[in-house]
């Protein structure tokens, strides 16, 4: 009888037929060899399995850029937007604390924030993309603080003012090159390539309302000014 043991190659074509007791001996051998083996394949798998590479169609995220694990987590998101509530952007702090903006062009009330965040946190927890479930997950609007970064965000306010910061290309001075132009007024149009405000100018009888177009490219930041 031959035996052949890929995991160790000592006793490849061995005969055994014509001495029963080294047939029984290496017999023995072989199989604590072959069970040794088949243990070894088995807690790797396991190991792979942990790390989210044992079937999970995403990658453990220990040793992912940001850009990737905020790609991943945008992806797995997305299934969960309903209604008009669209993705504004996606940060990832340190020690694995994820904030997700979201915005919706009727409005998004907390219920739907608490919705989507459950939705999510259960896929990446069951996923195992994140060692021994070492993360923390933030959905929420991204307030009146934060300055507009989608159109579809312009047009949702409309009629609203609006404080804009454009590139000051022209000035001399890298401080106020640096700085911007500051600009405020009602958000009038929002238009493929710009945006109009409307502002007065002058005091009393004498204040003349006026309109300006701003070019996107030309904005460094807006932030939509709430009066109390």
């Amino acid at each position: 009888m031959s035996l052949s043991n890929p995991f160790c190659g000592l006793y490849e074509d061995t005969d055994f037929g014509n001495n029963k007791s080294a047939n029984s001996t290496y017999y023995i051998i072989y199989t604590l060899l072959v069970s040794i083996q088949c243990f070894c394949i088995f807690a790797l798998g396991k190991k792979k399995q942990k790390e989210g590479n044992g079937g999970v169609p995403f990658p453990f995220f220990k040793n992912m850029s940001t850009d990737t694990q905020i790609e991943t987590v945008e992806k797995l998101l997305q299934p969960l937007l309903f209604d008009d509530i669209f993705l504004v952007d996606i940060k990832v702090k340190p020690v694995n604390n994820i904030k997700i903006f979201l915005d919706a062009d009727s409005g998004l009330g907390i219920e739907k924030c608490i919705k989507i965040n459950r939705g999510l946190y259960k896929i990446m927890e069951e996923m195992g993309i994140y060692p021994d479930g070492n993360f923390s997950l933030e959905v929420s609007s991204p307030g009146i603080e934060e300055p507009l970064k989608l159109h579809r965000q312009y047009v949702k306010n409309i009629g609203r003012e609006l404080a804009v910061e454009i590139f000051n290309y022209t000035s001399p001075d890298d401080a106020a090159k640096k700085e911007g132009i500051k600009k405020a007024g009602i958000l009038t149009e929002v238009n493929k390539d710009n945006i109009v405000i409307e502002f007065s100018e002058g005091k009393g009888k004498k204040a003349i309302l006026q309109k300006e177009t701003i070019p996107f490219a030309e904005i460094k930041q807006a932030t939509v000014q709430i009066k109390f």
